[in-house]
């Protein structure tokens, strides 16, 4: 059925693009038939790789066709209905004179040229524009020893998005260990359905140095829940490797417990819970267990993938002054800049990306540094996240 309405747009968008140019402007015509051609093999190429894929479904290179083919419907197939709608539209309305209306068409046309401009801007920009975001917390009788204390977080790298761009992330690695940071905090989804996307990404992240650790939790992606074809004994392995190729990345992985370390005479406790399930259906890990023992350390770190976790269970609950979540991505599609920040996110998530305060407990959000579903992002920037903790004012 897909098969045969993607034929079918083909057909009518030559014969639109026939109808609408000939006989008007002879280089239109060609210039508009040779882009629309061009589209077209690209699209099926895509198409023909990924529905004829022979190999594991989680290999980085499949996740990442699957992307660009999503993204080629948003570009391509998408801007096509428009325009067919908008053109035959305009025959019904036109009629009794007969042809079509052409100003219908010709914002047809420009519709496409605009989800067009849109869609490969944020792939070949609007993805790898990171941005890294400076953000200071101030504590109340904050022990001397942490002062300046250091944090870089980053989270949801989705490891497909960087297939083929592992020197992009080189890149990100080098820029987070220049900002020389104490703690590194991964907040989860390394990959988004099975353990081989991780490519060999954790040679990569093994470059990371924090001076205190890197510590990281699985995010629900992690847990394999979205691989199509694993079984509960399939899963259960998927886990295991996850757990080895997080570890491999230079990370402590908090499932449900935490640690404990020392910046002078101060302690610093850094719990993690494993987030599962999908949207709509969020499980979280046992955050009782994830923070036992640590309650009265100086300062107190978790790490929850989902942001929504926080005011649910921490806030008032769990003695836990820095949460640091991640998994919306901003929806990878809002609008950014220094004075304002929105996002349709913030339907789902009140706490979609910045710094979130309430009694004294703090929660930031981060944007995620990789893309899942699409693979651009529209005026929603990547981030890495460094954290000042100070008790200056």
């Amino acid at each position: 059925m897909l098969i045969f309405f993607l034929i079918l747009s083909e057909i009518l968008t030559f014969t639109i693009i026939r109808n609408h140019f000939k006989g008007i402007s002879r280089t239109r015509y060609y210039l508009t038939m040779v882009a629309n051609a061009a589209m077209s093999i690209f699209f099926w190429i895509l198409f023909t790789e990924v529905t004829g894929w022979n190999g594991s479904f989680d290999d980085a290179r499949h996740i990442w066709l699957i992307m660009n083919l999503n993204g080629a419907y948003a570009a391509i197939f998408v801007p096509r209905l428009i325009l067919i709608i908008l053109h035959f539209t305009g025959i019904v309305i036109n009629y009794r004179e007969g042809g079509h209306l052409r100003r219908m068409t010709n914002a047809g046309f420009i519709v496409w040229l605009v989800i067009l401009f849109i869609v490969v801007s944020g792939t070949f920009y609007g993805r790898f524009n990171v941005k890294t975001e400076h953000v200071t917390v101030r504590y109340e009788n904050l022990n001397p020893d942490l002062e300046g204390l250091t944090i870089v977080q980053i989270s949801d790298l989705h490891l497909a998005s960087f297939h083929g761009r592992a020197d992009f992330l080189e890149k990100q690695v080098a820029k987070i260990n220049g900002t020389e940071p104490d703690i590194i905090i991964n907040s989860g989804d390394f990959i988004s359905y099975g353990w081989r996307e991780f490519g060999r990404m954790d040679t990569v992240l093994a470059k990371l140095k924090g001076r205190m650790g890197s510590f990281a939790v699985f995010g629900n992606h992690d847990m394999g829940t979205y691989h199509p074809s694993f079984s509960p004994v399939d899963r259960k392995s998927h886990l295991l490797m996850m757990e080895n190729l997080i570890c491999r990345s230079g990370f402590v992985l908090l499932k449900d417990d935490g640690v404990t370390i020392r910046r002078g005479n101060a302690e610093v406790s850094i719990s993690g819970i494993t987030t599962s399930g999908r949207h709509g259906h969020i499980t979280y890990g046992d955050l009782n267990k994830a923070t036992a023992g640590r309650e009265n350390s100086d300062f107190n770190i978790l790490i929850s993938h989902d942001p929504n976790h926080w005011r649910k269970y921490v806030t008032g609950r769990f003695k836990a002054d820095l949460t640091l979540a991640g998994h919306t991505h901003g929806m990878q599609l809002g609008i950014y800049t220094g004075f304002f920040r929105w996002s349709p996110s913030e339907i789902w998530y009140p706490e979609w990306n910045g710094l979130y305060s309430e009694n004294q407990q703090n929660l930031y959000v981060n944007r995620g540094l990789g893309v899942l579903g699409v693979p651009f992002r529209i005026w929603m920037p990547p981030e890495i996240t460094v954290i000042k903790i100070t008790g200056r004012h």
